[in-house]
């Protein structure tokens, strides 16, 4: 809800048509991160961190170069973002970055501890924060509709409408609305169910048919994949947009409805239930109305939010709100293998629907079966810790 306040006469117009647009289109408002004040960022000594002196750090250099990269293109005068301060302040940082030699996980710790500090991330209730787990998907897939590859994955519709309401009026910069024209009107855009009923048949083209419904579903939930063709080549699929709508968790759902036990509801379960109930299978995945348009990329890997290529094991997706992107982080948490902990240097360079709070994050385990076995087995508890250059942090 937009919260009552002054508003001078010559705005009045445009609030109204504002506040009836939005109204009107009923779905998910986005919105450039802001502080909140829940969120604590508590300075620590690097001895602090648990496994500080075990990981090989080096190997997180390639996805922090990417970073790097991304934040050495904008103004000095651009806001990292919460407690992360600006570009002006990780350019030395980033070229110390692009100097070290690779491999040199000694040097890279010694230039940590003398250019950064960490913060520890804490919300409200300082309880212990939640990790999942994502993945590339491969799935099987033709450029041609065949009785086996039936399954559509679809590119952007020619009537999906996403608006940055800053046009209308600056108050409102870093906010969009996604939906349709409708009569003149905007309204909603179509939800899973409709459009897998064939609601867009007639206004989105098809980029790829796929053999299975099941893995346009998972390729759906994780954001992009590579579409494995029938005469051996490979293309990878990057998020185009979504349809404005919120994810909505199957697995809860399954949950709450006694179908599935808490303890077995990682993905291969519910596949199995779905499986085992074809003919409610798409009225299930209608529970997730969220629903998610490709295009064909090129690249070594997927692209995430924060605008660089993931890199396996390295790459995590966090909330924005309580994170800023492209910065390093240090994590500390329960591994899905449950025989040790996954404490180690990662870049915040990903977002989610679905990761939401002060310390929510998501790790990309990489490519294809065996990074799904450790995704989808993943719900682990634990910690992390921002890295900002020294000088943000006053001393003492």
């Amino acid at each position: 809800m937009i919260a009552a306040r002054y508003i001078p006469k010559t705005r009045i117009t445009s609030y109204v048509l504002l506040v009836g647009m939005i109204a009107l289109a009923a779905c998910e408002i986005e919105k450039t991160p802001a502080p909140e004040a829940s969120t604590s960022y508590t300075p620590v000594a690097f001895d602090a961190l648990p496994g500080w002196q075990d990981d090989t750090l080096a190997k997180a250099l390639p996805a922090w170069r990417r970073s790097c990269t991304r934040i050495a293109s904008q103004p000095d005068s651009k806001d990292i973002g919460l407690s992360a301060g600006t570009v002006a302040d990780w350019r030395p940082v980033c070229a110390g970055i692009v100097d070290l030699p690779a491999g040199d996980s000694g040097a890279l710790r010694s230039f940590i501890e003398a250019s950064l500090v960490p913060l520890r991330v804490r919300g409200k209730s300082d309880d212990p924060g939640l990790f999942t787990g994502y993945f590339e998907p491969i799935i099987e897939a033709s450029r041609e509709r065949t009785p086996i590859f039936h399954e559509p994955i679809y590119a952007l519709p020619r009537d999906h409408v996403s608006v940055r309401l800053e046009a209308f009026d600056p108050e409102l910069k870093g906010r969009s609305v996604v939906g349709r024209v409708e009569n003149g009107r905007l309204v909603p855009y179509r939800q899973r169910g409709e459009i897998e009923a064939g609601a867009i048949n007639d206004t989105a083209e098809v980029l790829f048919w796929a053999r299975d419904t099941l893995d346009v579903f998972i390729l759906q939930i994780q954001g992009s994949g590579i579409a494995s063709l029938p005469d051996g080549s490979r293309t990878r699929i990057g998020f185009a947009g979504h349809n404005g709508h919120n994810y909505g968790s199957i697995g809860r759902w399954l949950i709450e409805n006694g179908e599935l036990n808490a303890g077995r509801a990682g993905w291969e379960d519910i596949r199995a239930w779905l499986e085992a109930n074809p003919k409610i299978m798409r009225d299930t995945l209608a529970v997730n109305r969220r629903f998610i348009f490709f295009r064909e990329i090129d690249g070594g890997g997927p692209t995430g939010a924060a605008g660089v290529t993931l890199t396996a094991e390295r790459s995590m997706a966090v909330d924005p709100k309580h994170v800023p992107l492209n910065v390093p982080v240090w994590l500390d948490a329960e591994h899905p293998d449950g025989d040790r902990r996954l404490q180690r240097l990662m870049l915040a360079q990903d977002t989610g629907n679905a990761i939401r709070g002060a310390v929510r994050g998501d790790f990309y385990w990489g490519t294809g079966r065996a990074a799904l076995d450790k995704a989808g087995r993943m719900k682990s508890r634990g910690a992390y810790y921002i890295l900002v250059p020294r000088g943000l942090v006053p001393s003492g």
